[in-house]
This record gives structure tokens, sequence and C-alpha cells, in this order.
């Protein structure tokens, strides 16, 4: 067999074995809010005065804060399933709806008495919120777990434990249609504890499947 020959021969048998590209993240992502938008009108629905509550700036709030914390935890778990990847800069993305968040508290507190910060933070959903948002993000998380899976972390624990954020932020950003506890009070402390049920969820998942 002459060099040409060889060559051809190579590459055509790297073709065949060489795996599938993995899904892109951007198909990924609208699949998961295809599925977490399936889940919650099958469960849940929009509050009734959902239109009504459009403009109301605590209302409104839930799903920027939601939705930027379901952004910048895609965005991390894309830079985790490449090993080269810096993390710095995209880790950085997660504090934005935490400090948005937290600006919303404070502002809560000066503009409510303290004689209600207990019964603002307590609300009336809580029990549906901790059950809710991780209904929701489970198939969201399985999709990303999969997404993850198709490439290469290094940290299989702690991208199990991201796509878990990143789940929980989907869901979150749709059970806040339903939630009628608006006051920032109740999403700092109810919100984050529903999606740390994903986010452990996805470490222990990610300790075991994504390991190479």
């Amino acid at each position: 067999m002459n060099t040409d020959g060889l060559i051809d021969t190579l590459v055509a048998d790297a073709e065949r074995h060489a795996p599938d590209s993995p899904p892109s993240w951007w198909l990924l992502s609208l699949i998961a809010a295809v599925l977490a938008a399936a889940v919650f009108f099958l469960i849940l629905g929009p509050r009734p005065d959902f239109l009504e509550s459009l403009g109301s700036i605590r209302f409104d709030a839930k799903f920027v804060v939601t939705g930027l914390l379901a952004l910048a935890a895609i965005s991390v778990a894309i830079a985790m399933g490449r090993p080269a990847a810096s993390l710095g800069a995209r880790v950085a993305l997660l504090a934005v709806p935490a400090i948005l968040l937290f600006a919303a508290v404070l502002a809560e507190l000066l503009a409510v008495p303290s004689s209600l910060w207990m019964t603002r933070m307590i609300g009336s959903n809580s029990s549906i919120c901790l059950t809710a948002i991780p209904t929701i993000g489970a198939p969201v998380l399985l999709l990303f777990m999969w997404g993850l899976k198709r490439r290469a972390p290094t940290q299989p624990a702690r991208a199990g434990a991201v796509a878990g954020l990143a789940a929980g932020g989907v869901a979150a950003f749709f059970y806040a249609a339903h939630c009628t506890d608006d006051s920032p009070l109740f999403v700092a402390l109810w919100y984050p504890l529903a999606t740390l049920i994903l986010v452990a969820a996805g470490a222990i998942a990610g300790s075991r499947l994504l390991r190479w």
C-alpha cells in the first residue's frame, strides 16, 4: 500500500470511529425551556392575576433574578464541559443575580415595616415552592447532565452541581409566574432552598455519571 492509500485508510477509519459532535448548548437551552414550560403548565400554570401583575416591580424582579441565574449557570456549565476553558469570568456572572436580589431585599426592608418582615419572608407558598421548583427542574437537570456527559468535564461533581443550579434557575423562572409571594424576602429564602435540592442532586449524580 502506498503512502497516499495509507493516509486515506487512516482518515476513513478515524471518521468511522469519531464520536458524534455534542449537541449545541443553545439547542439544549431551548429544549430545557420547552421541557420546563411543559411541566409547569401540566402541574401549575400561571397565577390568575398574571397579566395584571406584569409591570409590578416585585413581580417582574423575580423573572429578572431567576432568568439571569439560569443564563449565568448555563454559561458556567458550558465552560465546565471544556477542560481548558477559564471559569473565572463566567463564575463572576453568578454574582449578578445575587447582587440584584440582595439589593431588592434591602429595598424591601426599607419599604416594609419590620413587623411585616417575617410574614413576607414566610409567605403562603413555601411548601409549593420547595416541591415545584425541583419537579419542574428535574427533566432540565437530566438534559443538562446528558449534555455534559457528551463533553469532557474534569470536575464531575462540580459540573453536576452547576447543571443543577442552571436547572433550578430555569425552573424558578417558570415557577415565578405561579407564585403569589412576590416579596424579595420570600424569594431570597425559599427559591434558593428549592434550587439547592437540584444542586445537591446534580452534584451526587455528576460524581457518578460524569466521570471519564
